[in-house]
C-alpha cells in the first residue's frame, strides 16, 4: 500500500498542493497536519509511521516535509528500511536500502537541514536590521487601533464590559489590558 503525508508548517499555509501531488502519485491514504517540523511530536506523521507494514511505500513531496534534521531523517529510514518499508521523496526519486542509495539520502538530508538553517539565519539577520529602526515593534500588529480602544474605554464608562464587547467587538480581555496601560 502506498501511504502519503502531506505538511504545512503555520495554519495560514494550504496542504492543497502537497495533497494533489500525493494523490496524483497514487498514494491509497493520505496523512496531513499543519505541524511545525521544529516538533518531534507530530501526531500525524505517527499516525503514518505506526500504519505502514513491511512491503508499505511511504511518499511525500519534499524531503523537508519529511524530518526535523538530517539526524532525524537517517534515523526515520533506517528505522523504516529495518520494517521493510520504501521511501519515494517526490522530488528526489525512490530512496533505496542500498549503500548508495544510503549515501546520497544522507547527503540530501545534510542539504535539506543547511538550507533549513540558512533560512533561520536570514531570517535572524533581517529582523536584528528590523529592529534597529525606530518604529519596529516585536509580535503580531494590533487589531484595534488607539483611537478604536479608547472609544472602546469611553463606552465602559457607562456600560458592561460585555456590552462594550458586543457593541465594538473589542474582547474584555482586551479592554482589561488597555484599562491596566492608562493606570500605569
Amino acid at each position: 500500500m502506498k501511504y502519503g503525508y502531506a505538511r504545512v508548517s503555520t495554519v495560514g499555509q494550504d496542504l492543497e498542493a502537497q495533497v494533489s501531488a500525493l494523490t496524483a502519485e497514487g498514494c491509497d491514504k493520505v496523512f496531513s497536519e499543519k505541524f511545525t517540523g521544529t516538533k518531534a511530536d507530530r501526531p500525524e506523521f505517527q499516525s503514518l509511521l505506526d500504519a505502514v507494514q513491511s512491503g508499505d511505500t511511504i511518499v511525500v513531496t519534499k524531503l523537508d516535509r519529511f524530518a526535523r534534521s538530517a539526524g532525524d531523517a537517517i534515523s526515520i529510514v533506517r528505522n523504516l528500511f529495518e520494517r521493510d518499508i520504501k521511501v519515494h521523496i517526490l522530488n528526489m526519486g525512490l530512496i533505496e536500502n542500498t549503500p548508495t542509495g544510503r549515501l546520497i539520502f544522507t547527503i540530501m538530508s545534510g542539504f535539506a537541514e543547511f538550507e533549513r538553517d540558512m533560512i533561520v539565519e536570514r531570517t535572524q539577520e533581517g529582523k536584528a536590521i528590523a529592529k534597529q529602526r525606530e518604529d519596529f515593534r516585536e509580535g503580531r500588529p494590533n487589531k484595534y487601533s488607539k483611537k478604536q480602544v479608547d472609544h472602546a474605554l469611553k463606552l465602559l464608562e457607562t456600560n458592561s464590559y460585555k456590552q462594550v464587547e458586543e457593541m465594538t467587538g473589542i474582547s474584555k480581555s482586551t479592554l482589561i489590558r488597555a484599562k491596566r496601560k492608562l493606570a500605569e
